[in-house]
């Protein structure tokens, strides 16, 4: 038999299911009969070329996608592009391109590489966030979240980058300077669009509980993220009455562990708290700690690496369980005014940075949680404070109660004395979504000196983008663009200023989904029938690093919709199903000058890596994923040139759990393109004559039935993997079949029916695989129509019977070996068998066997001595 040549199939293939529209999902007016079926991968940025390594969260989607259309399906698989973003404003700066001229070159590229890939999308419901169609819809979603009072403005801090003249996510300020201009980083205040996503903060930690197919890690992510917690409001009067009139009698402070207060040594504020400014005007010292605290970054990771520092303010308060005992109130720049109510009580002996800053300033550390089964006079506070939960001590009338008891305790105290009550906090805080950006979404707004801020009358949207827009300049062209943001107040008439900021990219992908269920709609985002027949989406596919933001936002703007009345989503819950893929990795070299060397640049030559070109000898590092800046990438085009989109996705799909990585390796490669083939050749074995691969062979005996066993066993294991996600099991069953079809040669008509009815059960599975090759292999096995519209098969109950069993023995309970018998086979015999063993003769020689158990069916346990 010939090869089989993707080059010529896999186009083919292609233009017949573009031509009978084969992966179109039931529209307007659809036949709902059927059971709907969402599947989406999270949509990409179009920023350059896709590599072998994207293809995988594709591939996978494409898998589910493919299965349950042939498990009779109504199936909506669409793809649209995530085009606002940073990447294009620096492309245009570098290349002096527009950003929309970039950004639509690139989804010209990377739609034709997913097309190539075979993907079974509905094409017809592409959408492109920068697409004026989209984001006047996203602007009128805007105007209805501000209605709702979802969205508003207010004064906040930010970081400020001022060589490129814009603010900085925390993410992008890197030991405290601008991740692309280098200078330092001051912190500024400006009016902020936000929106109330704390409103939903109780619902959105409630739900994840019911979240039952997501990933646990991201469940937990989600959870810690929004940071419920349960503690309580401590007041903590100021002991000076001067400054307690000037600031007001209390300091609060909200704290989940108020079973410490005994061990408090200290209060610190944020260094930009209203009380540390107003005395930073007369006090040079502390001036200048918060000068120096606003050029720190704002990330976590930031705050927890910088070393703790702190200014004494020179005032104390009471303890407010003894009004006797007064504590240092000091600043600290690891205490931010964003998160609480900007003031911590430190208690050192319990929490790590409060320790820190205690030991450099030599305040006091008294422990107040004792550990399980610890003496008091052995524990010791050193360089770790305990953190855990234990019984406390040394702490008055809270002393003996475990942690729990201790909490409710304290705070039944505090509510008496009238100095604190118990609450609940949130790590979460309302959701920053201005950007002082031109590529993205601009805020319909209008700035108006008599009206003040007014929403864009709905009936002038979309609010476009200027084009003529010049990037000669670090700061945001729509501020710098001589007439697009001048013109009349919606309201009164007068010349008014629109609104420079954009929307934050989050937004766009925020509820991309529902477009996708009715993107025809010129007058609404979405249509309600629509999004409410297709929603939620049943299976989502993307990267961990999405698990935070993306996620909480969507789930955010779900509920955010319901509430405006725009679809009524029960739950609110965006996806139902979620799956985070592993990366493909791939060994990343540098040449001799430093310089990251794509694998296309090296070759193996003499027992060593050298640089193509130079011969010089290359540094081969670490395995790591697949991404443009190490260019250890594989183009996907030129992969599919080489091997064929189905050899890609056979690959990204073999040797790795989907949650785990895969490392991309030349033989592995190459091991695929020899399976396609031997796959191949297997189908096309079966001689001319035979019947087609709906066959079912009921008078099959002997071997012949043994390949039905096989096939319909197949069936069952692979069936069971796809819908787990469990992707190389499924491949891995795909080989045992294949390796057992082409051993078995049927001498008869009806073992050839059993290979047919086999090899038809085979080409069905590999389907959602393997598109194009399953395709050629139905027309060569004389299936009716396209193997994409073959129903799933069934695999039959009693083929799946096995009448034999495997039983491990076991001696002194480690295995030694193993017995093939038949099902029910008698205690007596099966005794016999396991004591001949050669395995269990070798390991018992010179002892005793005292005893032989078994466990019918199961396993032989011998006991020796």
């Amino acid at each position: 038999m010939s090869r089989y040549n993707p080059r010529e199939a896999e186009p083919k293939w292609q233009s017949a299911w573009a031509a009978r529209d084969a992966f179109k999902a039931g529209g307007p007016d659809a036949d709902t009969s059927k059971p709907k079926y969402y599947v989406l991968e999270m949509f990409p940025y179009p920023s350059g070329r896709i590599h072998v390594g994207h293809s995988r969260n594709y591939t996978m989607g494409d898998v589910v996608a493919r299965y349950k259309r042939a498990r009779g399906f109504d199936v909506l698989h669409p793809m649209g592009w995530d085009a606002f973003g940073l990447p294009a404003e620096n492309a245009a700066r570098e290349r002096g391109v527009h950003p929309g001229a970039w950004t639509y070159e690139n989804i010209r590229v990377m739609r034709a590489q997913l097309q190539r890939l075979g993907l079974a999308l509905d094409w017809s419901r592409e959408i492109a966030t920068c697409d004026p169609a989209y984001y006047r819809h996203q602007q009128a979603i805007f105007l209805k979240l501000l209605d709702k009072g979802l969205a508003y403005r207010k004064t906040a801090k930010v970081n400020w980058d001022p060589v490129d003249q814009t603010v900085l996510a925390n993410e992008q300020v890197i030991d405290g300077r601008g991740w692309r201009s280098g200078a330092l980083v001051v912190q500024r205040e400006l009016d902020q669009w936000f929106f109330k996503i704390t409103d939903y903060a109780d619902q959105l930690t409630d739900a994840i509980a019911d979240l039952d197919r997501w990933p646990d890690k991201v469940r937990t992510m989600q959870s810690n993220w929004i940071g419920r917690s349960r503690g309580a409001e401590v007041s903590w009067p100021i002991a000076d009455n001067g400054l307690a009139e000037r600031f007001g009698q209390t300091i609060d402070v909200f704290t989940t562990r108020p079973d410490t207060l005994f061990g408090a040594s200290f209060l610190a504020l944020a260094p930009d708290h209203p009380i540390v400014k107003a005395l930073a005007e007369d006090d040079p010292e502390i001036d200048r700690f918060c000068h120096d605290c606003a050029r720190m970054g704002t990330t976590e990771e930031e705050i927890e690496k910088a070393p703790k520092r702190g200014v004494d303010l020179g005032f104390t308060v009471k303890h407010p369980l003894d009004p006797n005992w007064e504590i240092p109130v000091w600043s600290a720049n690891f205490v931010l005014s964003g998160y609480g109510t900007g003031a911590i009580f430190g208690s050192p002996a319990g929490d790590q940075r409060d320790l820190d800053f205690a030991r450099k300033y030599d305040l006091p550390v008294t422990p107040v949680v004792l550990p399980p089964n610890t003496d008091p006079a052995d524990h010791k506070i050193k360089d770790e404070a305990y953190t855990a939960h234990g019984t406390i001590y040394n702490s008055r009338f809270l002393d003996g109660l475990e942690t729990a008891d201790a909490i409710e305790r304290a705070i039944e105290e505090l509510e008496k004395v009238g100095l604190g009550k118990g609450a609940t906090s949130y790590r979460l805080r309302d959701w920053l979504v201005s950007r002082q950006r031109y590529w993205g979404c601009p805020i319909p707004v209008i700035h108006c000196e008599d009206c003040g801020a007014v929403g864009v009358p709905e009936d002038q949207l979309p609010v476009e983008l200027p084009e003529d827009v010049t990037f000669d300049h670090p700061s945001n062209p729509l501020e710098r663009h001589p007439t697009w943001k001048h013109t009349d107040c919606p309201k009164c008439g007068k010349p008014a200023r629109r609104e420079t900021d954009t929307l934050d990219t989050f937004v766009c992908s925020s509820w991309y989904f529902l477009r996708f269920t009715s993107p025809w709609s010129e007058t609404e985002p979405f249509e309600a029938a629509h999004a409410e027949r297709w929603m939620p989406v049943d299976q989502y596919v993307g990267g961990i690093e999405h698990a935070i933001l993306h996620l909480l936002y969507a789930r955010f703007f779900t509920r955010a919709l319901n509430d405006c009345g725009l679809m009524n989503l029960p739950g609110g819950e965006p996806f139902a199903g979620l799956f985070t893929q592993g990366m493909v990795t791939h060994e990343t070299y540098k040449s001799s000058e430093g310089k990251w060397l794509l694998p296309t640049d090296v070759e193996r030559k003499d027992g060593q890596i050298v640089e193509i070109g130079t011969g010089k000898p290359v540094t081969v590092g670490a395995i790591e994923k697949m991404s443009k800046s190490k260019k250890n990438v594989v183009d996907l085009d030129a992969f599919v040139d080489d091997y064929g989109a189905d050899a890609a996705r056979w690959f990204v799909l073999s040797d790795s759990p989907p949650e785990r990585d895969v490392e991309y390796t030349d033989s592995g490669v190459e091991g695929v393109w020899r399976f396609v083939q031997r796959l191949w050749t297997t189908v096309s074995s079966l001689p001319e004559g035979a019947p087609g691969p709906d066959t079912v062979a009921v008078n099959a005996t002997g071997a012949a039935l043994d390949i039905r066993k096989a096939a319909h066993k197949a069936l069952h294991v692979i069936t069971d993997a796809i819908e787990g996600f469990r992707f190389n099991s499924a491949v891995a069953q795909v080989h045992d079949l294949v390796n057992a079809l082409r051993k078995y040669e049927p001498a008869d008509a009806d073992g050839i029916a059993a290979k047919a009815e086999a090899l038809g059960i085979l080409v069905r599975v590999i389907a959602p695989f393997v598109p194009h090759l399953a395709e050629e292999c139905w027309e060569t096995l004389g299936g009716e129509g396209l193997v994409i519209d073959a129903a799933w098969p069934e695999a039959d109950p009693a083929l799946l019977v096995e009448d034999t069993v495997t039983m491990p023995i076991q001696i002194n309970g480690k295995r030694r070996a193993q017995i093939d018998v038949a099902k029910g086979t008698p205690e007596e015999e099966v005794k016999s068998l396991a004591l001949a063993q050669d395995g269990v003769v070798r390991a018992t020689e010179g002892l005793t066997v005292r005893k032989v158990i078994v466990v019918p069916d199961r396993i032989v346990n011998i006991v020796v001595g």
